[in-house]
């Protein structure tokens, strides 16, 4: 008898409990699945959200290049391995964009995927949505350039000026948004004050960074060059050059301070010819004022810089 009663509470229990167990189960599975209600309310979620981080799929067609891109040189043979590692393994990370209307949408970030998809032969890409203006778009642009492991130092010092003149940024600030010191943007867009020769020799990395802030250190821009021309001539180290700029520095202040004790003081207007007259040449050219006479020195380094000057007065 107490055998029976205990069957039957058993089952009993069973079946009270058994309902609950299927619909905990079923809970669980909907969580899952593509067609549950959880599910199908996270679908419906709408991608104008602001900075919306959802990534979607969408046509190549419907994209348009950033035009605040700051890097306009791509390399082709770089592009191609992308396109082949796109073809194998799809795309990783999704690039950036924002909306401009029901159909098409401009590049934030990832343009090399961009390219490297189309030649991969995609029609659809994964992008996350965020909501940008036009200057949001370019400093967007430009901080993500910066923070390329590849750009050389002109690029960078480039970017950074872009953002103080084009994003009204100041230079503390601009620290922040980067991530560096002060100091680092300043010694960056002190570069952007040497000769185009040298700028180009730093981007196509013929000299380092290190070599031309040593450079930059010298004020007359006909000493910079020579300077330059000896480094690629005698492959100078860093330190070397560090001390070469020193010594001509020290000449340019005691050559300075001698032209001041012999000259007396210029006019505001013979101070402007003078200084246009130093851009022309490319020189430190010096005017001596001595009332109604006087003399105008333009200074050469060797015969090769009067060379050049004889050409620019087409002697």
């Amino acid at each position: 008898m107490k055998l029976q009663l205990i069957t039957r509470k058993i089952t009993n229990m069973a079946k009270a409990t058994k309902p609950g167990k299927k619909n905990a189960l079923g809970r669980g599975l909907g969580a899952l699945l593509t067609d549950s209600p959880v599910s199908k309310r996270s679908d419906t979620l709408s991608t104008d959200a602001p900075q919306s981080s959802r990534n979607i799929h969408i046509p190549l067609t419907q994209i348009e290049v950033n035009p605040f891109q700051p890097r306009t040189d791509f390399d082709q043979e770089k592009l191609e391995e992308l396109a082949e590692s796109i073809k194998t393994q799809g795309i990783i990370q999704p690039i950036t964009v924002r909306k401009l209307s029901d159909k098409k949408y401009q590049l934030i970030s990832g343009e090399r995927r961009y390219h490297a998809s189309t030649l991969a032969g995609l029609t659809k890409i994964p992008v996350y949505i965020r909501t940008a203006n036009d200057q949001q778009m370019l400093e967007m642009a430009l901080i993500e350039n910066i923070q390329r492991e590849n750009l050389n130092a002109i690029e960078i010092a480039s970017s950074y000026q872009r953002l103080l003149t084009e994003c009204k940024l100041k230079q503390e600030d601009l620290g922040h948004r980067v991530g560096k010191k002060r100091s680092t943007v300043t010694n960056y867009l002190r570069l952007l004050k040497l000769p185009p020769d040298i700028q180009a020799a730093v981007r196509d990395e013929n000299i380092t960074m290190g070599h031309a802030r040593a450079i930059v250190n010298i004020e007359n821009t006909v000493l910079q060059l020579d300077l330059f021309k000896k480094i690629i001539r005698d492959d100078l180290s860093v330190r070397q050059v560090e001390m070469l700029a020193r010594d001509m520095q020290n000449d340019e202040k005691a050559i300075s301070k001698k032209n001041q004790e012999k000259s007396p003081e210029l006019s505001h207007e013979l101070k402007q010819l003078q200084e246009k007259l130093s851009s022309h040449f490319g020189t430190k050219v010096s005017i001596n004022d001595k009332g109604k006479r006087g003399e105008l020195r333009i200074p050469f380094l060797s015969y090769e810089d009067l060379n050049r000057i004889l050409e620019i007065l087409n002697l």
